[in-house]
């Protein structure tokens, strides 16, 4: 029969220690504290190299086009009833496009700090059919077609690595950038265009190579009646993101390949039109290339954990001791409770230099070891130091696996929380109270 464990401690005694010992773990939520503000202002650091960096590389990019714009003119009556002749614009957007890029990752640095960007290839070609006229209820006559353009919409244009250019049927244009200011874009890249009434009533091919930087994001605006990408990279963690998610996706820790099909239903413009305006960047897509959990945000989930870490490290300690017949001032546990707060310090410098899983081993080694020295030296047992290694060792793997996971996290988190109180309820028996 299980015989309760007699302590050395008076009741009363023993209750106020425990008291006290939950006191000094809660008082050590101050420095922890501080240490949330040290990860952030080093966060914040990193965001301000990276911010540094891809500002003379290239920001988010966005490809939008060709757009056919073609002036016309038509007749109206203005205030004074004086019949006067109008000048404005017809858009035209073609009816096939397909787009092939190929991303690949670029990590350049600031300091010690690690900043990915992103190079790009971009291959497109498609055709415009015979222009929509009279849809437009425009006539062949109004419009000044000597005067007509293409043009194209790139987000950050310091990304531009060559020349934009365009094969136009048989012709070759560069587009160069200008302040187009029309109703599509302000500003853009654009060539005039030869194009007779002749030509627009029959197919119109186009194709281009586009070689761009960035950082972060890459989007495709889906002018075409139908269009079709296909985005192709190295990069292991993409975000699909914007009004479409792609069709088919295979992602692997060597990269991924993504399609999209998209048709002009779905989009909020239309095909043709004239005068009005539209932001066709509104119905964009394509995929976020950033590091989903980087080192700063995952030391802050562990230190979030802190109080849970400290709590049953006492807890552990304090059964070990009692069950033992051993006495340690409350000093002592807090010197042990500093001890496991450093192990935040020791994480977030070394993480800045090896990595998060290379600096919480590290951190969680030294920290351990510490501990383990100090309550031999205590309780003067290599058995009891040995089984309090063991419990700082199960506790760190496990705070480990929870930041490694982010889906489940929450389940494993409460497991877990309800396997250690079983843990303590059943060794507390062996206490006498």
């Amino acid at each position: 029969m299980e015989t309760a464990v007699q302590n050395t401690l008076p009741t009363s005694k023993l209750i106020i220690k425990g008291l006290i010992i939950g006191g000094l773990a809660l008082l050590l939520m101050i420095p922890a504290w501080f240490v949330q503000n040290l990860i952030l202002e080093r966060q914040a650091r990193q965001k301000e190299a990276f911010t540094e960096v891809s500002s003379k590389w290239a920001g988010r990019q966005n490809i939008t086009g060709p757009v056919l714009v073609i002036p016309y003119v038509r007749s109206a009556v203005d205030g004074s009833g004086k019949q006067v002749t109008v000048r404005s614009l017809a858009y035209f957007l073609p009816d096939k496009l397909n787009i092939e890029s190929d991303v690949q990752p670029v990590k350049r640095y600031r300091g010690i700090y690690e900043v990915m960007l992103f190079s790009s290839s971009v291959k497109l070609n498609g055709k415009f059919s015979a222009l929509p006229l009279q849809k437009l209820s425009l006539a062949p006559a109004d419009l000044v077609w000597n005067e007509a353009y293409v043009c194209f919409g790139i987000s950050d244009p310091k990304g531009m690595k060559d020349e934009l250019q365009l094969a136009w049927n048989d012709s070759l244009l560069t587009l160069s950038p200008s302040n187009i200011n029309n109703a599509v874009f302000k500003d853009g890249f654009a060539s005039p265009v030869t194009i007779t009434e002749v030509q627009a009533a029959t197919e119109i091919s186009f194709s281009s190579r586009i070689n761009i930087n960035g950082s972060e994001q890459l989007f495709f605006t889906p002018v075409g009646k139908q269009t079709s990408v296909q985005m192709r990279s190295s990069w292991p963690d993409p975000s699909f993101t914007g009004t479409q998610l792609p069709d088919t996706s295979d992602i692997s820790e060597k990269g991924f390949v993504a399609k999209w099909k998209n048709l002009s239903q779905t989009r909020s413009f239309p095909q043709a039109w004239k005068d009005d305006a539209y932001v066709l960047s509104q119905s964009s897509f394509g995929a976020d290339l950033f590091i989903p959990i980087n080192g700063y945000q995952k030391i802050m989930r562990s230190v979030k954990y802190a109080i849970l870490c400290i709590l049953l490290t006492f807890t552990a300690f304090f059964l070990i001791e009692t069950t033992n017949k051993k006495s340690v001032h409350p000093v002592q546990y807090a010197l042990i409770g500093f001890a496991l707060i450093l192990f935040y310090t020791l994480l977030l410098s070394f993480s800045e230099y090896i990595g998060f899983n290379g600096s919480y081993a590290v951190a969680s080694i030294a920290t351990i070891g510490l501990i383990a020295w100090f309550v031999k030296g205590l309780l003067q047992s290599m058995r009891l130091s040995v089984l309090l290694s063991c419990v700082l060792l199960l506790l760190y793997s496990y705070v480990f696996t929870i930041l490694q996971l982010q889906d489940y996290a929450l389940v494993l988190g409460s497991v877990g929380l309800f396997l250690t109180l079983a843990v303590v309820m059943y060794y507390s028996r062996r206490i006498q109270w």
